[in-house]
């Protein structure tokens, strides 16, 4: 079963934790995901830009808006995701509690609902 394991954050949290701690955490990241993908249950994972380099779009009776930012004023924001093909939560689970983004903030896992006929990953 595919989840979406999503990584939300304080940017000030990373802002305080320091280049180093995030160097660290970035290179524990591709070892984590580099043995997931050994065991063929890697599909894809990125980190995001600041939230500050958001944009977000909304048609409203039939007019495109776009505003800079995010789409909801939050404290803490979404900074990744992981994309993983595993067989149950407990696995989705055991997997985000070893992500340093589990420490640093919280990671959200969400079962990928898959529409037939989309093109495969």
């Amino acid at each position: 079963m595919k989840y979406i394991l999503l990584c939300y954050h304080e940017e000030q949290t990373l802002e305080q934790a320091g280049p180093l701690v995030i160097q660290e955490a970035i290179e524990e990241v591709v070892q984590s995901m580099c043995q997931l993908q050994a065991r063929g249950q890697y599909i894809l994972s990125t980190p995001l830009h600041p939230v500050a380099t958001a944009t977000s779009v909304r048609v409203r009776d039939g007019k495109r808006v776009v505003t800079d930012g995010p789409f909801a004023e939050t404290r803490e924001v979404l900074g990744g995701f992981y994309l993983i093909d595993v067989n149950d939560l407990d696995e989705a689970i055991a997997i985000a509690g070893q992500q340093p983004g589990a420490r640093l903030g919280t990671i959200e896992i969400r079962p990928v609902l898959e529409l037939a006929g989309l093109p495969k990953v």
